[in-house]
């Protein structure tokens, strides 16, 4: 099961820059541990489904995991042999956009030990650099 808008606005979406850094999420809220991008990009809502299997399995049941980021953009693609023009292609996929300092999973629940074995699984399935995040108290 994919993740995807229930609904949108539009259905095709341009592809726009994503120059700067991150806004929101730059902090570890939900759990004790999480893995922050250093990296911009896109990353596929398949991608997102993978590092959550990937964390889950290795917990067994055990500790807590929030999703931070969510694939609000739709990816268009054309069929393959077609020539050019005739308009834009259908939607193909959806992904998000991540900008560097974007705190993407987080765990909880957990030693830091297991923590950083499961995010590093994760960070395999993604197509950006990480880095692996300790929660810090806010004052």
């Amino acid at each position: 099961m994919a993740l995807m808008p229930k609904r949108t606005k539009f259905r095709k979406m341009q592809k726009g820059h994503s120059t700067g850094l991150s806004k929101g999420n730059l902090f570890v809220h939900f759990g004790d541990f999480g893995i922050q991008a250093l990296e911009r990009g896109w990353v596929t809502s398949q991608q997102i489904e993978a590092c959550r299997v990937a964390i889950n399995r290795h917990f067994q049941r055990r500790g807590k995991v929030w999703i931070r980021i969510f694939p609000h953009k739709p990816v268009t693609k054309k069929p393959a042999e077609v020539r050019m023009g005739k308009g834009k292609g259908a939607v193909d996929h959806w992904v998000a956009v991540v900008r560097p300092g974007c705190v993407m999973f987080e765990v909880g629940n957990v030693t830091q030990v297991e923590a950083q074995t499961a995010l590093r699984l994760a960070a395999a399935k993604l197509g950006i650099k990480t880095r692996f995040v300790k929660r810090v108290e806010q004052v």
